[in-house]
């Protein structure tokens, strides 16, 4: 097998990227919250993480819309970290670390 490189102009050199390589995440724990309001999906996110070891990564599932400042403040207050929050549709899906 040929492994081919690509051709780089003559005076010209490789350009690096300064762009973080994106590292796709793997939860530890998926919790599903789909359905409840608050402070429910809250209340099952802090008990799911009181079971979890430090650094580990707890994916929620939720619906309702308020849940997203939910738990920007829960993080705040109780030091986890929120590494991602996203939505599509009428879905949310929120990623914590566990401190």
């Amino acid at each position: 097998m040929e492994v081919i490189a690509p051709r780089i102009p003559r005076g010209a050199s490789p350009v690096k990227s300064h762009q973080p390589e994106y590292i796709p995440m793997h939860p530890d724990l998926e919790l599903d919250t789909r359905g409840l309001n608050c402070p429910l999906p809250i209340l099952k996110a802090k008990k799911a993480l009181s079971t979890m070891e430090s650094g580990q990564l707890l994916k929620v599932l939720a619906t309702d819309p308020g849940s997203v400042r939910d738990f920007q403040a829960f993080a705040r207050q109780t030091g986890h970290t929120l590494v991602e929050q996203t939505s599509t549709d009428a879905q949310y899906v929120h990623v914590l670390k566990r401190r």
